[in-house]
């Protein structure tokens, strides 16, 4: 057999859980003896090496690790957790999810503040920036998804060029013929949401396309956030021939609105979104993207979080980009 067996690989074969092959491979006791033995038969049938720093870390840990999201709810999140929760588990750790929905009085803030777990991997920007970097430590490091946090080498951040993807995306609609691109922005405190108002404005000026402020308005990155500010572009009238919203929700709640009101996407209006959630693909008509590489993300926030513990040295800052998805909601002429 193959040397390039993975955990997936003996889990399968073992015909168990790939928590349960996990908590085999790692001498765990929540799992019965012969359930243990039919593991180990399939990892050394399969010449599964184990492999990873986590093997070699010190053994006074809490083998456990913590994922902070603003909002357990939203389907943005789980192609990032199955990303995140594939490295933990093939080094035999536990996940916790933890919303952040509250402030620094959350419970998601205490496992910062508490260092309840080895480490975190953040998104969550009602998380105060300083109260980030006053939690990382050694031994306790915090990788933070979608924010640049400077000044404590505790914490990396891992980031998506949203600027270089919003400018792509409103590129896509003025070149597919839209001489007027309108734009639904998320919460004006986010980091991802300044970024591409920014790459959306900057497009407009390369292109010498009309910027008007009723154009812009703000969805809160929700499905019905979309929706209302959708609705309010259609009650302003003059309609713009192109839309880019902020993340894919809220064109989502956008589709909704402009059914409700029977103007026709893309023959009457084009629209773009961002993420390229799992649903975009099976919209009517399917939804033009700039797609995140949210699984990717979560791999390597985990990757390099066990880096960390293994007192290894990483860079300070990881960025991706996004990637334009072209399908039926943008008329091309």
């Amino acid at each position: 057999m193959s040397p390039l067996a993975t955990i997936k690989d003996v889990a399968k074969k073992a015909g168990v859980a790939l928590s349960t092959a996990s908590y085999a491979l790692n001498g765990s006791t929540k799992i019965s003896a012969s359930t243990r033995e039919k593991v180990l038969s399939a990892a050394k049938e399969l010449n599964y090496l184990k492999s990873g720093p986590a093997s070699d870390l010190k053994k006074n840990r809490t083998k456990t690790i913590a994922l902070l999201l603003s909002d357990l709810s939203g389907p943005f999140y789980s192609e990032l957790i199955r990303g995140v929760q594939e490295i933990v588990l093939e080094n035999g750790y536990d996940l916790i999810a933890v919303s952040s929905y509250a402030d620094e009085s959350s419970t998601a803030a205490r496992f910062l503040r508490e260092a309840r777990t080895d480490g975190v991997i953040l998104l969550a920007h009602n998380i105060n920036t300083d109260f980030v970097l006053n939690s990382a430590r050694e031994g306790f490091p915090i990788i933070a998804l979608d924010r640049e946090v400077i000044g404590n080498p505790n914490i990396i951040s891992i980031s998506v060029n949203n600027s270089r993807g919003a400018y792509e995306a409103t590129e896509h609609l003025i070149n597919s013929g839209c001489r007027s691109v309108a734009h639904i922005s998320g919460p004006a405190n986010s980091k991802d949401s300044q970024e591409r108002l920014a790459g959306y404005k900057q497009a407009l000026a390369d292109f010498n396309t009309p910027s008007l402020y009723k154009w812009i308005l703000n969805g809160k990155f929700t499905q019905e956030g979309g929706y209302e500010a959708t609705k309010m572009l259609i009650h302003q009238g003059d309609l713009p021939e192109g839309i880019f919203y902020g993340n894919d929700e809220m064109a989502i709640g956008g589709l909704n609105a402009l059914k409700e009101y029977e103007i026709r996407v893309p023959e009457d209006i084009s629209i773009i979104g961002f993420d390229d959630i799992q649903l975009a693909p099976y919209l009517r008509p399917p939804l033009t993207t700039m797609r995140q590489p949210k699984y990717e993300i979560g791999k390597l926030a985990s990757h390099v979080l066990f880096q960390l513990l293994a007192g290894e040295s990483v860079s300070s800052h990881y960025t991706f980009d996004a990637e334009l998805i072209s399908r039926e909601s943008v008329r091309l002429f």
